[in-house]
This record gives C-alpha cells, structure tokens and sequence, in this order.
C-alpha cells in the first residue's frame, strides 16, 4: 500500500512537471495574446486545385506597405483544376492566428460563376457575384494587420469550388460565421495559398 501511494505520488509529481513545462512552453511561443486552433470548414474530402497570384508568394510575406494600409486593393488571383461538378466558386481570405477565438475574415465573395478563372485586382467582380462583408463589416478587401508584438499570422487565402450556382445569401447583414456555415455545406474543392504578416 505504501509503494503504491509512493508511486501515485510520484506519477502527480511528473504530471505536474509535465503540466508546468507545456504551460512554459505555450507562453514562450503564444505570448500574450494566447492562441485556439479554428477549425477550417473545409470537408476532408474536398479536393484540391491550384491558385496563385501576380502580387503575392504561398509561403511569403505581405509587403510590409500593405500591412494594416488604410486602403487596399484584393489580391489577383488565378486558378485552375477544379473538380467536375463546380457550379460556382467563393474566395476568401482569413486569419487563424486572429485572437478572437475564432479567427478574422478580411475578404469574402460568393456566386462567382462557374466559368471564371481570375478574380480580385481592381477588375470588376464578374455578374451575379456577392461580395460580402468580412469582420470589419466592409463589404470589400481589407489589409492584412495583426496585432503589434504577436506571433507571425498565416493568412489563408482560398478558392472554393462549390456544388451550387448561389448560396442564396446577400451581402447585407450576412455575417461571416454565416456565411462560412453556408458555404460549408457546398464546398467539393479548394485551393489555398497562404501569405505571412507580422507587426
């Protein structure tokens, strides 16, 4: 009975250790600002297609003009290869890293037709296209701007295929929770390219 309360003792001892090490260790990468994982909203079996862009390299960095501009204009897009059966596509781009407990949209549109291949720029979104309001509440492109002194954010910037002509929703008073749960439903493929920015 002894060696056995020695042992649970001892097991408490390491589990304490082990809890104040991760504990350390999450404040020395995290910092202040803490950090939750976000789901993606991207089915597993979704598959997967090309994107990239004039103005920004996957794995690279945002120049550092446009990190928190006070006006911004949309990355230019280019995709191909999505999947048969794409009726539509929506782009987006958000912040996992955003310390809300659920991310930050900074960019979304939906119902752009099945036939295009290019998006963003300062073209004109193609007919029928909605382009909604992100986190700001702007129905337009807002700079990536993470929060001074916080960790690196990768922001994800995606193409989704989806199985709908139109999700049915507007633009006006749609939020992005919303509109990301809509889209959810519809998505069969993404491409994704991911741009870094730090303060």
């Amino acid at each position: 009975m002894q060696k056995k309360t020695k042992i649970a003792i001892a097991g408490v001892a390491s589990a304490a250790m082990f809890a104040a090490g991760a504990a350390t260790a999450y404040a020395a990468v995290h910092d202040r600002f803490g950090y939750s994982p976000v789901r993606s909203g991207i089915p597993r079996d979704a598959a997967h297609f090309r994107v990239s862009s004039p103005d920004l390299t996957n794995g690279g960095v945002f120049p550092a003009s446009e990190v928190c501009a006070d006006t911004a204009t949309a990355p230019r897009l280019n995709w191909a290869g999505a999947p048969a059966g794409t009726k539509s596509f929506a782009v987006e781009m958000f912040d996992p890293q955003a310390p809300t407990g659920s991310g930050f949209s900074h960019w979304r549109a939906w119902d752009i037709p099945a036939s295009a291949r290019t998006f963003g720029g300062q073209a004109t979104p193609p007919a029928g296209t909605v382009v909604g309001q992100n986190d700001f509440g702007d129905a337009f492109f807002d700079a990536p701007c993470p929060p001074a002194g916080d960790v690196v954010h990768h922001y994800e910037i995606r193409v989704l295929a989806l199985d709908t002509a139109s999700i049915g929703l507007p633009s006006e008073g749609t939020s992005t929770a919303y509109s990301g749960y809509v889209l959810g439903q519809h998505i069969i493929g993404v491409a994704q390219m991911t741009v870094n920015a730090q303060q």
